[in-house]
């Protein structure tokens, strides 16, 4: 694809190959840079007797969860998504319902009880609804990695950055700044609102997704890569 705006996927494995994968064949020059590692963190499951259902806002929860699982699989799954809901029936589990648009639609709609929220260490804050009680189990964490040097080197030309999390934004527009990348060449195509706000200013853009999935923020990179200036702001 010569003369493409490059599209930098930078979500950890597997997600990162699945979306390089779809976005070439979507006609974009995906690169594939992962600037995080996922690994599974110490946990013990609790009693399981209070819980109604069992919420999980990643497959990561099933990916790296390891054998404290089997004591909450009798649990029915609340998913944020078609893909965390895969995961959890490869693991095992029943899944009751499968949302969109983010954990908290889901969470809205829950009937009173308590549930339990399998979740990596950096989780996005809920509103419960009168009555639900949801407490917090970590078994997942991500760690940030440093931008390489090669990545650095795509994006001192405009490119266009996927970002699948605010922590994702976040640790991006760190590294950019520690490495002095020059921010106004770099479009960001973000998931959700809230992950565009992590990622500060300065950005030659900054756009949503209209819905929050993987093939929508795909469909706007198409776009974005269509307005991306080569001179910066």
């Amino acid at each position: 694809m010569p003369g493409a705006i490059p599209v930098i996927v930078i979500r950890p494995e597997p997600g990162n190959a699945a979306t390089v994968a779809a976005a070439r064949a979507n006609g974009l020059d995906a690169r594939p840079f992962p600037l995080f590692d996922m690994a599974p963190a110490a946990w013990t499951p609790p009693d399981p007797a209070p819980y109604c259902g069992l919420l999980a806002g990643s497959a990561n929860v099933f990916r790296l969860g390891g054998g404290g699982l089997a004591g909450v699989r009798h649990l029915p799954v609340r998913a944020v998504g078609a893909v965390t809901a895969e995961a959890a029936r490869a693991a095992g589990f029943a899944v009751e319902a499968v949302g969109e648009g983010g954990l908290q639609p889901v969470v809205s709609a829950l009937p009173p009880g308590r549930y339990l929220r399998l979740a990596g260490e950096k989780r996005v804050p809920l509103a419960l609804p009168d009555g639900v009680v949801v407490d917090d189990v970590v078994v997942y964490a991500a760690a940030g990695l440093p931008m390489p040097p090669a990545l650095a080197d795509v994006l001192a030309g405009p490119a266009v950055v996927l970002l699948h999390s605010g922590e994702a934004a976040a640790h991006f527009a760190a590294e950019s700044a520690r490495i002095g990348v020059q921010r106004g060449g770099i479009a960001l195509a973000c998931l959700a609102p809230r992950i565009g706000s992590m990622a500060g200013e300065d950005w030659q853009r900054i756009e949503i997704a209209e819905t929050r999935s993987d093939e929508a923020v795909l469909a706007l990179a198409v776009q974005m890569c269509k307005k991306v200036s080569p001179r910066g702001h």
